[in-house]
């Protein structure tokens, strides 16, 4: 890339190109963005961010415009949002958040509008309507959270799961589910073993794996489970070694995961969960150590590895 990043967020365009924004190094939080081109394999700069963000949020709306939310630490302009335009380049401020999240999640939800929930400084749940560009403050989760999990369910419902309770706070296990029609927070079953949930991915049968670690004795050992959407409930699943990395569903059905961090170390590792027999398996590793990085499938089945701790690449 043309700037190194850490914790920058990757999205793909229609286009096929793949927006990389913000992220942080040694010269700290990075408001500008650059473009990735699958055809040529060639990076260039696009329009910077009107501040500098980090652990912020990129989602792609229906119009093909690209929303970018909170991840500013300590710093002013915390509670915009913008617009990435893909056509121009350009950015554009759109409406303002009540608070100023930062490791939050975002999630697009059916109806086009998107649910930006948890985080440092995000008080309650707030939904961007893309038609107004206005913010709307939504019933408080049940747990606060920071660094979670937000996946959407087939039946238009988010699970929300893990986390912790703020910076240095204890990690949760607990779930807990959103309903857009109803604009309310149910509580779901507990993931069974894992704590602080770092990952998890909607799987084409319906289905969310969960991946994270555990205590075990004096120790912390890696676990997966898997959450059944129509009973509610988690079950372990294959035995994961990797660090805290990305989790890729692959065009084959099978999820890919990368790298990551583990005790402060970035890692180079990559596994293979196939959920047709519930199985991990390794497979080669990444040319460089990363953790903090992106992770984003291509048109082609290819995987973008952008970013992160121990690389520039």
């Amino acid at each position: 890339m043309g700037t190194a990043r850490t914790s920058p967020v990757a999205t793909l365009l229609p286009s096929g190109l793949v927006l990389v924004t913000g992220g942080y190094n040694s010269d700290g939080s990075l408001e500008s963005a650059e473009l990735y081109d699958p055809a040529t394999g060639t990076w260039t700069p696009t329009g910077s961010m009107s501040v500098r963000r980090s652990s912020h949020t990129a989602t792609l709306l229906p119009s093909g415009f690209v929303l970018v939310v909170g991840g500013v630490f300590f710093g002013q302009g915390g509670q915009t949002a913008e617009l990435y335009d893909p056509t121009t380049g350009s950015w554009s401020l759109t409406g303002s958040l009540h608070a100023s999240p930062h490791g939050h999640t975002a999630t697009l939800l059916p109806n086009g509008k998107v649910l930006v929930a948890g985080g440092l400084g995000g008080r309650s749940p707030e939904l961007y309507d893309p038609a107004s560009g206005s913010w709307t403050v939504t019933p408080k989760m049940i747990v606060q959270r920071f660094q979670h999990t937000a996946t959407l369910l087939p039946n238009g419902t988010v699970l929300v799961v893990g986390g912790r309770e703020s910076f240095h706070g204890r990690p949760i296990s607990s779930a807990e589910v959103y309903d857009p029609e109803t604009d309310t927070w149910t509580p779901a079953n507990s993931l069974s073993k894992i704590l602080g949930l770092n990952r998890a991915i909607l799987l084409p049968d319906g289905t969310v794996l969960a991946e994270g670690a555990a205590r075990e004795g004096t120790g912390w050992s890696k676990f997966a489970e898997l959450y059944d959407q129509a009973s509610g409930t988690w079950s372990l699943t294959g035995s994961p070694n990797g660090g805290d990395g990305q989790l890729t569903l692959l065009l084959n059905g099978i999820v890919l995961g990368e790298g990551g961090v583990d005790f402060f170390q970035a890692r180079d590792d990559s596994q293979l969960y196939d959920p047709a027999s519930g199985t991990w398996s390794v497979t080669r590793n990444l040319q460089s150590h990363r953790g903090d990085h992106t992770a984003t499938l291509l048109a082609d089945g290819k995987v973008l590895v952008a970013g992160g701790k121990g690389s520039d690449e």
